[in-house]
């Protein structure tokens, strides 16, 4: 776990996860799946309350998590938009906020719209918080998912080689995702940003001293190379200067000259939501793997709710 989040059992940022740690969970997402698919599901989390607190909006994250609960037999209080419909409307710190949604429940499923917000959550609260999202910084469980996606597809990490497409600077999914994939044995990961949304320094530096790592910005030119494609939105919302916005908008598209230089075994991958960086016609693809990550989702974040809760 991080240095300053310790007890209770929270979720905060990639870099506390272990192989260990990940191996067991793909098993336990594994035995969820099973159970949805044979019993749809149990009451292993009967009498618990999860609360959801999110500042940002959100879909899949959102109703994942809170189906993940409803499966498991536990009971849901939501906010969708805390921004608004919370006390922060008032002026009430993140602080506050922790310390009375944790008074009602079990365990906090957050998202912030600030970096560092969940940390500072995750200081006060004396229930488990679970990051799910916050600002440009990072978001573990979708990594989490990604991953066990990935596992799925190949059985295993060694030696694959992966592209991390769009949004490297403000795309808090790639931020998570790229610390993971920084713990096994990958053979290549290719960074393809234009310059100014490239990976930030530090998560550059951490990264280079774990892994074969090469920047580009040429999609096409590696695409025959690579396992894994993981591609992301422009993440509008965090672009100080429109311009900037404007000048890198539509350069990532996975346009047919792209796929079709994909290996057969490949996989493309997407955090979803998507705008123009994927074309519809892509989901006809059996490589197309996103909307198979989103049912994952489920099943992940249901082993995440068991272990947290120590159930």
């Amino acid at each position: 776990m991080l240095d300053t989040v310790q007890e209770p059992n929270h979720i905060i940022d990639s870099k506390q996860f272990d192989p260990i740690y990940l191996n067991d969970l793909f098993t336990r997402s594994e035995a969820m799946e099973a159970l949805v698919l044979n019993r749809g599901g149990s009451d292993l989390l009967k009498h618990r309350v999860m609360v959801v607190l999110f500042y940002q909006p959100s879909t899949r994250t959102r109703l994942s998590f809170e189906t993940a609960m409803s499966r498991l037999g536990g009971t849901v209080v939501s906010t969708e938009n805390a921004l608004e419909f919370s006390s922060h409307a008032k002026g009430e710190s993140i602080e506050d906020t922790i310390r009375t949604v944790a008074c009602y429940g079990d365990v906090i499923v957050l998202r912030h719209h600030q970096e560092g917000g969940v940390k500072r959550a995750a200081r006060v609260s004396p229930v488990p918080v679970i990051n799910a999202g916050d600002g440009p910084g990072q978001h573990p469980t979708q990594a989490l998912l990604d991953m066990y996606t990935i596992y799925k597809a190949f059985g295993h990490f060694a030696g694959l080689t992966v592209a991390l497409v769009g949004d490297l600077k403000h795309g808090r999914t790639v931020h998570s995702l790229a610390y993971l994939l920084a713990k096994f044995p990958i053979k290549k990961l290719y960074l393809v940003a234009p310059e100014q949304i490239a990976m930030p320094i530090g998560l550059y530096q951490h990264l280079q001293e774990r892994v074969a790592l090469e920047s580009c910005t040429d999609l096409q030119a590696i695409a025959g190379e690579v396992d894994v494609v993981y591609t992301t939105r422009l993440q509008q919302e965090y672009f100080e200067d429109p311009a900037v916005f404007q000048q890198v908008q539509g350069q990532y598209t996975l346009h047919e000259g792209v796929v079709a230089q994909l290996r057969q075994e490949a996989i493309i991958l997407h955090p979803l939501p998507r705008n123009e960086e994927i074309p519809y016609l892509v989901d006809e693809d059996p490589r197309a793997h996103y909307f198979k990550q989103v049912r994952n989702g489920l099943f992940v974040r249901m082993a995440l709710l068991q272990q947290v809760l120590g159930a």
